[in-house]
């Protein structure tokens, strides 16, 4: 296939295109971009949020569902994102899917490169889909949550750094630290 750089694809050939293919990758404006190596404070980081997330499902008894990172997220037409995280309610029922087109909650976590794309263009684009509530920005470094929910005709934030996040809808909270790596 031609260079990654000099193609134009909507999010249904993208799909195509990418499976199989090594690393993470998203669409921007039609052109495919792989994602940049993970440092390890990243890395823990995502899979301290995504048991957070998951045990919170659990203990909440919902019906939701919690995915890792290699999930796509449709934007629009010719932009598809991979968050760190994500929850659904309910779960697809097509688990062969590559594609979440109802999250729910998103979680990107911080990284030295994506940072100014994760305050930008990805909270705007989470947010133009009408079942995200909560978009949660995670800082390794710095051990601080950046919760956007969906309020009534704005965006709330609030950053935290302690006690618990609640996320309502589906219905379920967590305790911030449990979003990051012990020690």
């Amino acid at each position: 296939m031609a260079d990654a750089a000099k193609i134009d694809l909507d999010v249904d050939a993208f799909l195509r295109w990418a499976e199989g293919r090594e690393g993470h990758w998203e669409l921007r404006d039609g052109r495919p971009v792989l994602m940049a190596p993970e440092r390890a404070a990243h890395a823990l980081t995502k899979y301290a949020a995504q048991k957070a997330l998951e045990a919170a499902i659990v203990s909440a008894g919902l019906l939701c569902r919690m995915f890792p990172d290699g999930m796509t997220v449709r934007i629009s037409a010719r932009t598809a994102f991979e968050p760190d995280a994500l929850v659904v309610c309910p779960s697809p029922l097509d688990l062969h899917t590559m594609e979440i087109p109802n999250p729910i909650v998103v979680v990107e976590v911080l990284s030295p490169s994506t940072a100014a794309d994760d305050h930008g263009v990805k909270l705007d684009g989470y947010f133009s889909l009408p079942s995200a509530e909560h978009y949660l920005i995670l800082d390794p470094d710095r051990r601080v949550m950046i919760h956007h929910k969906r309020g009534q005709g704005a965006i709330e934030t609030r950053v935290l750094r302690d006690g618990l996040v609640r996320l309502d809808p589906p219905g379920f909270e967590a305790k911030v630290a449990g979003f990051f790596p012990e020690g």
